[in-house]
């Protein structure tokens, strides 16, 4: 049990002693050390309904208050507010345990078969800085949910299905029969915009694509051969920007709409069974009484098109139909841009009255803001047009060396590459996951290179700096007990055991910042406890209970930036 889920359940039971036995106990961190470690702020709201005075039923909880052994201070503040001392030697236990286990005292779950869709691509283009946060998010997110003990499911839901496939293979084959098709396809982008060039201008081109599509959906062996091939060249090209970008997405994890072209003449059956479907100017649509139009009248999805295609509202309910049929999954969490927002509560809503999803199987859209230039607007090359994904961050590694060359001249060229392509990634990654998700952010290289304030260089910093300090203390005892003296060891450890309850934060709501800004508040305090505890200069059992201190921060950290998808580095 957390120190968080502990503390709630022995406020809420000595509420229940006062007489306030329905009353929540809202306990959560102070907000300065001076009022304790934590406080219970629930006696305010359950005093407002017995209609008694907060101060004397704060005193009556106080009385009934069981945290022997877990607090050394409880105290009344203001009207009726309770504030929390830990017990340095409940801390120095805590801290010793988490030492001794693998995941840093992390109680195991009651694991559910957890989906996280992230990335989602569309194939025959390049990926460009839109899809930045969509998989950097839903990376970490995966990485968390997976240490903390739920059996994740990754998932990159890629677009390779459609209209534009036919341009593609109809350029393919023109280019084919000039000689040149290896090297147009090596230039996705250059590829696309030609094939789109020809599908404009020629109507006899156009007419070739559409052809080519309805043979494609038709099973037209021919026609598939050479969609693969480009299905296979674009994923290999979304590999190459997952490997550098240290995102966990393989080709194994990707199911894309594809895949659910046999079902979705199924699915309208199944709507229309269930007596959802409604033809309206010839398509097939759902109107739903929960979404209303300016007019206030029902808002209508449409799920078959009059010329009889489908559009992916279709495709992603059979997603949701097959994630529920065949895997079994618990929890489903789509990490895509907050403009969809609208769609995926549409689709949801349509699943769960068609009985493609139980209400026992949860359907979150995780949605996102945009990042920006700094013009404000959204981010795009000078000219205007899209930054390519790779071209960014090949970017990224390179200012990143710069630095580095800089601040260490004589490093050999492979540390100076290695530190700069850890650096520069994560400078990127952190710059996004330290922002609340919802927010638009811009991106300035400045800001996120610099070794100093919340960024990647200086966490990445903090943590070779507390390695440091283990190279120079030349072997410590990995058994020591810890004893806590100081207030900067007591709130370092306080800080520290509040990991688990970071990590149930980010599975609960999807929210990665809450970690980043927990490693930051950790590199913080350990600067602090470096200035005031000394360290290597102390003594006998004081020593090696602050190198314990030190030893669970470095492993914090480092699991911490494993979980944001950010690599250390022993030294830099």
């Amino acid at each position: 049990m957390t120190i968080h889920q502990l503390i709630n359940e022995r406020v809420q039971a000595a509420l229940a002693a006062a007489g306030a036995p329905d009353a929540p106990a809202v306990v959560q961190p102070a907000s300065k050390p001076e009022f304790g470690d934590y406080q219970a702020n629930g006696v305010m709201g359950a005093a407002k309904a017995l209609k008694t005075n907060p101060r004397a039923l704060a005193e009556k909880v106080v009385a009934a208050l069981d945290l022997a052994g877990i607090a050394d201070k409880v105290e009344i503040a203001g009207p009726g507010f309770i504030n929390i001392h830990l017990a340095p030697e409940y801390l120095a236990r805590r801290s010793e345990a988490a030492l001794k286990d693998d995941k840093l005292g992390i109680a195991p779950v009651q694991p559910l078969r957890v989906m996280v869709e992230y990335s989602s691509p569309n194939l025959a283009k390049e990926m460009h800085v839109g899809h930045l946060r969509s998989s950097i998010i839903g990376d970490a997110l995966a990485r968390v949910m997976e240490y903390v003990g739920h059996d994740v499911v990754r998932a990159n839901h890629v677009g390779d299905w459609g209209t534009q496939f036919g341009m593609l293979v109809a350029y393919l084959v023109e280019t084919s029969h000039a000689g040149d098709a290896d090297l147009q396809l090596s230039d996705l982008e250059t590829f696309y915009r030609n094939a789109k060039i020809r599908f404009d201008e020629s109507e006899d081109f156009a007419n070739t694509a559409r052809d080519y599509v309805v043979k494609l959906q038709g099973g037209d062996e021919d026609v598939l051969k050479l969609w693969r091939q480009f299905v296979d060249v674009s994923l290999k090209h979304c590999e190459e920007v997952y490997q550098t970008l240290n995102v966990g997405l393989k080709r194994e994890h990707v199911r894309g709409e594809s895949s659910y072209n046999d079902d979705l003449p199924v699915i309208v059956q199944e709507l229309r069974a269930a007596g959802l479907l409604t033809e309206s100017d010839g398509a097939q649509v759902v109107f739903l009484e929960e979404f209303r139009t300016q007019e206030d009248q029902p808002m209508g999805v449409i799920v078959q098109k009059k010329d009889g295609g489908f559009i992916y509202t279709t495709t992603d309910i059979g997603a949701v139909r097959y994630r529920h049929r065949e895997l079994k999954l618990d929890r489903v969490i789509y990490v895509v841009d907050a403009r969809q927002s609208q769609h995926f509560a549409q689709m949801f809503t349509i699943c769960r009255k068609a009985g493609f999803a139980p209400e026992a199987m949860k359907l979150e859209h995780v949605g996102f803001g945009v990042m920006m230039g700094d013009d404000g607007k959204p981010f795009k090359t000078r000219s205007g047009g899209t930054v390519k994904l790779i071209e960014l961050l090949h970017e990224a590694q390179e200012r990143a060396y710069a630095l580095v060359a800089e601040k260490n001249p004589d490093l050999p060229e492979e540390q100076k590459r290695e530190i700069a392509n850890a650096v520069g990634i994560g400078a990127v990654k952190y710059a996004d996951l330290s922002k609340n998700r919802m927010s638009d952010y811009i991106f300035n290289w400045d800001t996120m290179l610099a070794f100093e304030g919340n960024t990647a260089p200086y966490l990445q910093y903090a943590y070779t700096r507390v390695q440091s300090v283990f190279r120079k203390a030349e072997g410590y005892d990995a058994n020591a007990k810890i004893v806590i003296t100081e207030p900067a060891e007591k709130q370092l450890a306080a800080a520290l055991a509040q990991f688990e309850d970071t990590l149930n934060a980010v599975v609960e709501g999807c929210y990665p910042h809450y970690l980043s800004q927990y490693l930051y508040h950790i590199a913080t305090l350990f600067s602090r406890f470096y200035e005031a505890c000394p360290i290597l200069k102390s003594e006998g059992e004081v020593r090696a209970s602050r190198l314990q201190l030190s030893a669970l921060t470095a492993r914090t950290l480092r699991a911490g930036l494993d979980l944001l998808g950010i690599k250390v580095l022993e030294s830099m």
